[in-house]
């Protein structure tokens, strides 16, 4: 199933496999496809490796360690793993070619620890002067510090206070859990239960972290830096929490046992096949909330929720690794869209089985999505294999595409799903016209500023490509930009366009993403694509390509947008570029036809491209991904659509708008 591991790049490109009397796009488009067809599970989907950094191996040992369940031979391997991803300074850094990073160095420094290396060897010791030279445990982000925590390793007076009575606040109140995203809710429930417990398990002998301790002393202040304005949203938060963490000394027990009795049974009902949430942080907190509400490990409930972290594993002989879900869902639609763009029948068994895979996928029961959309009724799809309660926008768009562009012997039955789709992805439209993946109008971007929250990424707010995804499906349904919908959507997106005429993307890196997924959606739903705001994004892509070709974008440019665009050139952003670009109707431009070339001559002999960078994004400056699939189906894609508006081109056609000149 999953495609052959990376190599180099000195890869035998395919122009040497050409024949003489071959066109090289053709040929391309048909190793591509070959390819992609043939990663295909025998069940209909396709689901690749989710890849993600080091921190998720490193609490997986640790995990292990806390449960009791040391595995020897996938310690070592894990342990392996982690070596490999040292970088040469010392550190571990969350996407390919990224600086260390303090946090995930911390993390895989105590995993290795906990396996049994001393902090005397070469390795230990250069990991140990990048955690010192980036300011030492005190200043790692507040997961690690809970994590550690557990171990006894950091004082719980040092972790923002989260007492579990913050459960039962209404959904009126200024803060309640279904005013934060669905991955904070599922992570923060278990956490609250934890924090409630505080429990300590000691490490073994050599294990500690002592040595990371930079500057406290035993007397140190644990109360977190305020900003130096008195009135901020911050310090507000800060003495929020001086109030909550003394009721933690003052806890009534009435609403101490409600709170832990609805906390409790929240988790439990959500812990079905899949995992709490379907993602491995939710999972493994539940698993240890479990410890702390009394269930053994050998109860049938940790046993299965265990099981399910099991499942997440990549081992090969010599190594062991976490990815932090599965992507069937996702992975099954866009190979769908890509392999009907390359030209397979609508009717292809192929698809058609892909599609009735998917069509099984359809959620039946109400999820949390219902507290802010009550007219919504259920029909999306989620992500993952199992996560009934966590359907999304961009899995549930991008689905429905499939299906609308492709035949089955059920049409019936796929018409129906269809219109259950709409009746869920309708009333989610938030007020300000876009569309967040998980809720709706969950947008107090003033919550990021808590204490717990200096990850910023506690809430899932409208963004431009999940709403452009929006309309290119609407538009394949045979919506217009007349309609209100449609209408409210594009204002969004005119006031969310960057200064510099691209879109910023939330769950693609970064830039590049965003500005093809939202020129997608506006073509399909006819809006005209020479008008002013949208050549400013043609614009923006033409003058961010690399001089080979290739498009590329950093996760760097989170952290800076000044650096947005820049990066070396990978398969999967050219093809979103070269996507963007002839959505807008730009195809014989000079750029197009370099990008197009630029993969023409990267394509490996199997059909696939390589890519080593992170262009999937989990939280922008905390969590990035390597879908291992986005170097086949996004280049196929690409490659497909303009010798689909070549042909157009030749038979006289204008694609909507394009200019002689493109």
């Amino acid at each position: 199933m999953p495609i052959p591991p990376e190599r180099d790049r000195r890869f035998e490109v395919i122009s040497t496999a050409l024949g003489a009397d071959r066109d090289p796009l053709d040929e391309a488009i048909e190793q591509a496809q070959s390819r992609l067809l043939a990663v295909q599970d025998p069940a209909g989907f396709w689901a690749a490796e989710l890849e993600a950094d080091s921190t998720l191996t490193s609490e997986y040992i640790m995990l292990r360690h806390l449960l009791g369940k040391v595995d020897e031979t996938k310690q070592r391997k894990a342990a392996a793993y982690l070596r490999d991803t040292q970088l040469p300074d010392g550190g571990w850094n969350i996407y390919y070619g990224g600086p260390s990073h303090l946090s995930t160095t911390v993390k895989a420094y105590f995993a290795l620890k906990l396996c049994g290396y001393s902090k005397e060897e070469p390795f230990m010791r250069r990991a140990r002067e990048v955690i010192i030279s980036q300011g030492g445990l005190f200043r790692a982000n507040v997961f690690t510090k809970f994590t550690l925590a557990l171990f006894g390793q950091f004082d719980w007076r040092g972790v923002p206070a989260m007492p579990i009575e913050l459960f039962l606040l209404p959904k009126q109140s200024f803060f309640n859990m279904h005013a934060i995203s669905y991955w904070s809710r599922t992570v923060l429930t278990p956490l609250m239960i934890i924090f409630a417990h505080k429990p300590v398990t000691p490490v073994p002998a050599g294990a500690d972290l002592m040595e990371l301790r930079v500057g406290p002393t035993p007397k140190h202040d644990y109360w977190f830096p305020r900003d130096p304005q008195p009135l901020t949203m911050r310090n507000l938060f800060l003495t929020a929490d001086r109030l909550l963490r003394w009721y933690e000394w003052h806890s009534v027990p009435y609403l101490r046992r409600l709170a832990m009795e609805r906390a409790t049974e929240w988790m439990l009902r959500r812990m079905g096949e899949g995992g709490l949430g379907g993602i491995y942080p939710a999972m493994a907190n539940s698993v240890i909330a479990l410890r702390c509400l009394g269930y053994e490990v050998e109860h049938s409930l940790v046993a299965r929720a265990f099981k399910q972290i099991e499942a997440l594993e990549v081992e090969d002989d010599r190594t062991l690794h976490i990815q932090p879900c599965f992507p069937p869902s996702w992975d099954t639609c866009l190979a769908v869209n890509a392999l009907r763009a390359s030209g397979l029948p609508a009717d292809h068994s192929a698809l058609v089985s892909a599609c009735e895979w998917l069509l099984s996928k359809q959620t039946r029961s109400v999820g949390d999505w219902k507290v802010k959309a009550p007219n919504a009724e259920p029909g999306g799809w989620y992500f993952q294999f199992e996560n009934e309660f966590y359907p999304d926008i961009d899995d549930s768009a991008v689905v429905m595409t499939a299906l609308i562009k492709t035949n089955l012997p059920d049409q019936a039955t796929k018409d129906a799903a269809l219109k259950q789709a709409l009746k869920w992805v309708l009333p989610m439209q938030s007020s300000d016209g876009g569309w967040a993946s998980y809720d709706k109008d969950n947008n107090k971007l003033f919550l990021n500023e808590s204490p717990f929250a200096d990850h910023k990424a506690l809430l899932d707010p409208p963004t431009s490509d999940l709403t452009g995804r929006m309309l290119e499906m609407l538009g394949h349904l045979g919506w217009s930009n007349a309609a209100p919908v449609t209408q409210r959507a594009i204002a969004f997106l005119k006031h969310e366009q960057e200064p510099a005429g691209c879109w910023f993307g939330r769950w693609g890196v970064n830039y590049i993403y965003g500005t093809w997924s939202v020129l997608a959606g506006l073509r399909a739903i006819g809006e005209r694509m020479d008008q002013p705001y949208i050549r400013r994004a043609v614009d923006w892509l033409i003058s961010h390509q690399n001089p080979d070709g290739g498009w590329g974008e950093s996760c760097y440019s989170y952290e800076d947008p000044r650096t947005a665009g820049q990066g070396p050139s990978t398969a999967s952003q050219t093809a979103w570029a070269l996507l963007g670009l002839l959505h807008a109707g730009v195809v014989r431009h000079p750029a197009v036809t370099r990008g197009i070339d630029y993969l023409l001559q990267t394509q490996c002999a199997d059909g696939g491209w390589e890519e080593r960078e992170f262009t999937g994004t989990g939280f922008p400056r905390v969590f990035y991904l390597r879908y291992h699939l986005y170097r086949l189906y996004f280049p196929l894609w690409a490659l497909s659509l303009y010798r689909t508006l070549l042909q157009k081109a030749g038979s006289g056609h204008d694609d909507n708008g394009a200019t002689s000149s493109d």
